[in-house]
């Protein structure tokens, strides 16, 4: 025998006695020390419920309760789910009956934390007629095609005694590990129908605001856009009084003695390079400033270590809007909506950083580079530019290329 042939016998025997010492006992695991791997998550089910005739999928958005979605913050999901409306409605989606109708969702992997539910049916145009035969149009991976728009049903999970949005709890156990949350409910009426497309608008007016130039004026106009993915053809600007309180009073958040409008105009600065369309110190689009980023020196005193939010001071010219906001006696109607089809907007050359939204704080100079425009609408719909329509991006993406979608202002 070959010394090679006895070296195999030898280690053969010996690796057989070492899985017969074993037995059946399995090897030890350790814990990596990859943190993303390592991560614990729990899961939140439940089930949406319908009540009406509107017919489409179902989408569940996830939000952190730190960082919820507009009108109340910039925050982005966190996930989502789709419940499609053949779940949903089975048998009944041709027909016009209100149900309720109910369908399992579920968030499988949800860390610990405190969360918020909200979402909508994406309606089935072609089922409603309430415009065009479209069919639902929710594309969650754009800007543009991931909002509801005029028809879709809004929905949440909300607390039954108050009507106040329920946060949900992920807690976890005496020894670490994430409880799951089950049995939430997320409830969809008719009577929370969305009432206008998203406000899409182009802008007329300079493109440049120069740090000695004075205000600039800017006109916003209502752009309808019907080809492809997309599907707003009737936009607006829903302007109407401010009133978060519901008092009856319009609110004046920073004390310049004029009442605050809908929808609210923000033109912010766009990060240098990547796609264009990316917000300065928000390179993961999830609406949250970055942990590191870009730091400018405040009026009040220098730089602060932190991230800054840039802004430009800017909003609606009331003196060019209609009447329609007061009374016979000159009173302000909280409840008055005014659906117009175009906006002014003034734009002063003061850069603010608004990482506190309550307390924006003026910054030594306006930071040079390119900023984009943004249309908040009570409704918590959105539109801005520039955006993925534009000429410059769309036909990669596979998206329409629309003149005007990629304006931006530019400092400079």
């Amino acid at each position: 025998m070959s010394p090679f042939r006895s070296q195999r016998l030898a280690f053969s025997g010996l690796l057989l006695s070492t899985l017969l010492a074993l037995g059946c006992e399995p090897p030890p695991v350790v814990a990596t020390s990859d943190r993303q791997q390592n991560t614990q998550s729990a899961r939140i089910e439940g089930s949406v419920v319908v009540q009406g005739p509107a017919r489409g999928n179902a989408v569940v958005f996830l939000y952190d309760v730190e960082h919820p979605p507009p009108p109340q913050g910039t925050g982005h999901p966190v996930a989502f789910a789709v419940v499609t409306q053949e779940e949903l409605f089975g048998s009944e989606f041709g027909t016009s009956t209100t149900g309720p109708f109910t369908a399992p969702f579920v968030f499988p992997l949800v860390r610990p934390g405190r969360y918020l539910l909200r979402g909508f049916i994406d309606t089935d145009q072609c089922h409603t007629g309430v415009k065009p035969c479209h069919g639902p149009d929710f594309i969650p991976w754009y800007n543009v095609t991931a909002e509801p728009n005029l028809g879709d049903v809004a929905g949440a999970s909300v607390d039954l005694a108050t009507l106040a949005p329920r946060i949900i709890e992920v807690g976890v156990d005496e020894i670490g590990t994430p409880i799951p949350v089950m049995g939430v409910t997320v409830s969809f009426s008719d009577m929370a129908t969305v009432k206008a497309d998203r406000p899409v608008f182009e802008v007329t007016g300079p493109s440049t605001i120069e740090p000695t130039g004075g205000i600039k004026l800017l006109k916003l106009h209502a752009r309808p856009i019907v080809q492809g993915a997309v599907n707003l053809s009737t936009p607006m600007f829903l302007v109407r009084f401010v009133d978060e309180n519901h008092d009856g009073v319009p609110d004046d958040a920073n004390g310049d003695g004029a009442p605050d409008l809908w929808p609210r105009v923000v033109v912010r600065k766009l990060a240098d390079g990547g796609s264009g369309i990316t917000d300065e110190n928000d390179l993961d689009n999830n609406g949250v400033l970055d942990a590191e980023g870009v730091d400018y020196a405040h009026a009040s005193g220098p730089m602060d270590g932190a991230p800054d939010l840039v802004v430009l001071a800017a909003g609606i010219v009331p003196d060019a809007l209609p009447p329609g906001l007061y009374d016979s006696n000159g009173r302000p109607n909280t409840d008055a909506v005014l659906p117009l089809s175009e906006l002014t907007v003034a734009v002063r050359p003061l850069a603010l950083d608004a990482r506190n939204p309550s307390a924006p704080a003026p910054l030594t100079k306006m930071p040079s580079g390119r900023y984009a425009v943004i249309v908040l609408q009570s409704t918590g719909q959105a539109w801005r530019v520039p955006n993925e329509l534009s000429p410059s991006l769309a036909a990669g993406l596979g998206l329409p290329a629309i003149d005007g979608q990629g304006f931006s202002l530019q400092v400079p």
